[in-house]
């Protein structure tokens, strides 16, 4: 058995038991870049060390000037290289994007390295636009299609038992690194489900399918040597402050840069522009993108979140920080940690 299967006992009540994690996408915000990012998600692994949280994944976007996680494997041996219990992750690799035999390489190389904290959080999106798809990453528009036989092999390369004779991940085989099925759908549960492994819903950018995905993983799960029994991870955005009307405020910044990102593309949004985006019924579609986040002062924070932990029935919660500027985002993870009861020692 892996280490995931040591996750399944029937999820606590308490706030302080319930894992808490979180995905953090190396944001480039206004007036940095990329290295300054990069220092600034040391940082955060830093401190949610620090604080208790469960672990951070690293997920896999090309082409977005506002996102560093392009390599997450790259990135996850540089923070485990400044940290040293906190467990780190994909959430995700997108694996049609890659070999399998390259991903397990590279996973086996970081398991050797940091080992027992190592994840491998895997995806079938392509994490890009289609212009970069199929022209610089010559992704096959039908790799996706192969996703389930592509963790298969994954599996076979990263335990005693390759798919292909003669041909051993080195290094790799052996290290049995934790795989999860990441999804914002249907699909990704029943295949989690299938396949006996835990499953991550992105329920903090796809909220619609939350609840039935989860249910429908949960009641169809088969038992596997990797996991005994179904485990889920939700995901959700925080937007944390000090006092409400503080949390209130950020909130309206963070829906403005929703909407710059996902309207704005190549282009310069004057603030008269985004007001009347946000106005919108597209505007309003982007921002209910959003729709599970929990907005508040450290016992606003701990309710919602509670109550999001029994709509998603969810055994772990992984946290996306919402903010303008690194110093809210460290901020906001304080005031989680506050509510949740973390790092009080």
């Amino acid at each position: 058995m892996t280490s995931a299967t040591s996750e399944t006992s029937p999820a606590p009540t308490n706030a302080n038991d319930i894992p808490l994690s979180i995905v953090d996408f190396c944001t480039v915000y206004e007036g940095e870049d990329a290295h300054q990012s990069m220092r600034n998600s040391v940082e955060l692994a830093q401190h949610a060390e620090k604080l208790g949280i469960k672990r951070i994944w690293y997920s896999e976007h090309h082409n977005m000037k506002t996102i560093t996680s392009s390599s997450p494997a790259v990135l996850i041996s540089h923070i485990g290289a400044h940290t040293s219990t906190i467990r780190l992750g994909s959430g995700g690799v997108m694996l049609p994007n890659h070999a399998p035999y390259v991903v397990a390489e590279q996973f086996g190389t970081l398991a050797s390295l940091y080992p027992n904290r190592i994840d491998l959080g895997l995806g079938r999106a392509p994490g890009t636009d289609m212009n970069t798809l199929g022209r610089a990453l010559r992704r096959d528009a039908h790799s996706a299609e192969r996703f389930p036989e592509d963790i298969k092999e994954l599996q076979g390369f990263l335990s005693n038992s390759s798919p292909i004779p003669g041909v051993q991940a080195v290094p790799g085989t052996g290290t049995n690194v934790p795989i999860y099925i990441l999804g914002s759908s249907m699909y990704g549960a029943s295949l989690a489900a299938k396949f006996g492994l835990p499953y991550s819903f992105a329920s903090h950018f796809a909220p619609q399918h939350l609840e039935a995905a989860t249910t429908y993983y949960r009641d169809n799960f088969t038992p596997s040597e990797y996991l005994d029994e179904p485990y889920v991870i939700a995901a959700v955005n925080v937007v944390g402050a000090e006092t409400p009307a503080a949390a209130d405020e950020l909130w309206e910044r963070v829906k403005r840069k929703q909407v710059k990102a996902f309207f704005g593309r190549d282009r310069y949004l004057t603030d008269e522009q985004v007001e009347q985006i946000l106005n919108s019924f597209q505007g309003q579609q982007a921002i209910d993108m959003l729709r599970y986040s929990a907005i508040g002062d450290a016992e606003t924070i701990r309710q919602e979140l509670l109550d999001f932990k029994e709509t998603a029935n969810a055994d772990e919660l992984m946290v996306s920080l919402q903010a303008t500027n690194h110093q809210e985002t460290m901020t906001s993870l304080d005031v989680l940690a506050q509510g949740w009861g973390l790092g009080a020692d």
